[in-house]
């Protein structure tokens, strides 16, 4: 939970809505979007989860503006400690994205799609 939290925190600057200190951290990611960062333990038990901790095969996708906003976006997030797993390309469908890891293995896509639009305040039109 340590790392996640310099990570997203101190790395990315994303700011705590609510902290409990050694037992969750709460950040505002968006309208209505809270990250919840806390002991895998708990939350595999409070889940019912039986697996071993494992990273889940999800993706968040943080959708920017243009080709340029995923390049910053992944510099930022690399020099914050993660770890780039797909350096930024363009796309068959005619995007640009990368993909990196947060210290916990979760994947984030960052997303440039030529056909959506993002306003000023993070909304995403498709």
């Amino acid at each position: 939970m340590a790392a996640s939290r310099r990570f997203y925190v101190e790395g990315l600057g994303w700011p705590v809505h609510r902290e409990v200190p050694d037992e969750v951290v709460f950040i505002q990611a968006n309208h209505g979007l809270i990250l919840s960062l806390w002991d895998a333990g708990q939350m595999r038990a409070e889940a019912s989860v039986d697996a071993p901790a494992a990273v889940p095969c999800i993706t968040l996708s943080h959708n920017v503006g243009s080709a340029e906003q995923v390049n910053q976006v992944i510099a930022q997030a690399e020099a914050a400690g993660a770890s780039v797993v797909a350096p930024p390309k363009t796309q068959p469908w005619g995007g640009y994205t990368a993909y990196f890891a947060d210290p916990d293995g979760f994947r984030w896509e960052i997303a440039f799609n030529p056909t959506w639009t993002v306003d000023d305040g993070g909304q995403v039109t498709v």
